[in-house]
């Protein structure tokens, strides 16, 4: 064990300088409360200057405990006008055990009061729920399955409002409700795909003060097999409204975009079904509308065409409702893919205790905090090469804390 290493005890020194105002200084308002894993005797290391360290280090680029080791060793004479380090600099195995030993729920808690001191969710702002597996922290050895996180994307904001972990031997179902319920949603629009197209998760937004946007797959067979039926018939044969749709706002919406040879066409189709006994409501909660979707794409080679239904608690309003709909990628395309592209997190091993879950929450808050700073154009990972190079930059991300 090297002599950075919890071996001594964790008062702390008599005389010990005082941080005062620092880029950190509102780190302890948020994760001070934090329960220290470890047993007195035997710390040199505070726990707020381990989780300042790690917030630092994957900020800048580290992915690993041993990445964070090293970015502490380098930087240790600027980390040293904020933290206590008359011990030096905790070992990896230090850092990883006490990441292993917090209480993830607890650290979460910690993570969305910072999230709702940081940012306020807007009426009509899309909320994108969805889930992510780390693919790389499975443990075969001790039966411990991968990871699989249900994330919550505030996508007008670009943030990460929570997550939430998928118990084993379970899905989504069951954690979509335990991350609405640590949400502030009122007044947003919140969308999910098919697997948290439920009954109880409609009603869980909308007791909120929520309107809900779910994707309409054959886990609903029978509600699925309406809507389509009722489209084809609001379409026609020939593509025009028949007789009995006529006076039925049925509202539409079409939007073109492109680049680089690539043209996309949607076009929204959305029709008002509480009064009208078209399709089964029993049990769904305030569901007002359903809605279709056709997306055609050609990319100068060829032409694609997909088609999907929605059901949600909003108005007909074909435009919101596509913007709605496109919205919700946002959380593939702006945290899923960061994570992994920008932060590797399919690619980390790390995976004993709560560590996983626990660093989780790290790589998204380090996210938030990068996505914040609002001086750099630059994606993600260009900003995390930046801040290890340039402590005035990592300053001013820092000051999203």
């Amino acid at each position: 064990m090297s002599s950075t290493d919890d071996d001594s005890t964790g008062e702390r020194p008599t005389g010990e300088r005082s941080t005062g105002a620092s880029p950190l200084h509102d780190l302890a308002a948020h994760f001070g409360v934090l329960k220290d894993p470890r047993k007195a005797k035997g710390k040199q290391h505070r726990l707020r200057d381990i989780m300042t360290l790690t917030i630092c280090a994957v900020i800048c680029g580290a992915d690993s405990f041993t990445a964070i080791e090293a970015f502490g060793q380098v930087g240790q004479r600027w980390l040293g006008q904020f933290l206590d380090l008359e011990h030096g600099i905790p070992s990896h195995d230090t850092i990883g055990r006490v990441f292993a030993g917090i209480d993830p729920e607890a650290f979460e808690e910690c993570f969305l009061t910072w999230v709702e001191a940081a940012c306020e969710a807007t009426d009509g702002e899309v909320i994108a729920i969805d889930g992510k597996t780390l693919r790389r922290s499975y443990d075969r050895h001790a039966g411990k399955a991968a990871l699989h996180m249900v994330s919550a994307w505030a996508t007008a904001n670009g943030l990460a409002l929570g997550q939430v972990r998928t118990a084993e031997k379970s899905n989504e179902i069951t954690a979509i409700p335990e991350l609405l319920e640590v949400l502030s949603l009122s007044g947003c629009i919140v969308t999910i795909d098919a697997m948290g197209c439920q009954r109880a998760i409609a009603e869980a937004i909308t007791d909120q003060g929520a309107d809900y946007v779910l994707a309409l797959k054959g886990n609903q067979g029978e509600l699925r097999a309406d809507t389509e039926a009722l489209f084809d018939r609001v379409r026609g044969r020939e593509g025009n409204l028949e007789d009995e749709f006529e006076s039925a706002a049925v509202s539409t919406h079409k939007s073109v975009t492109g680049g680089h040879g690539r043209v996309e066409t949607r076009r929204c189709w959305a029709l008002d079904v509480a009064e009208q006994g078209w399709v089964d409501l029993e049990g769904w909660s305030k569901l007002r509308t359903v809605c279709m979707v056709d997306q055609e794409r050609f990319d100068g080679e060829e032409t694609t065409t997909q088609r999907r239904y929605y059901i949600s608690s909003l108005a007909p309003e074909a435009e919101v409702l596509l913007r709605a709909v496109r919205s919700h990628w946002h959380i593939e395309n702006k945290l899923h893919w960061v994570l992994d592209v920008a932060f590797r997190e399919d690619e980390s091993r790390i995976r004993t205790g709560h560590a996983a879950q626990n660093m989780a929450v790290v790589r998204r808050l380090a996210l938030n905090l990068l996505k914040q700073e609002p001086t750099s154009s630059a994606g993600i990972k260009n900003r995390r090469l930046r801040a290890g190079w340039d402590e005035a930059y990592l300053r001013k991300v820092l000051s999203g804390l």
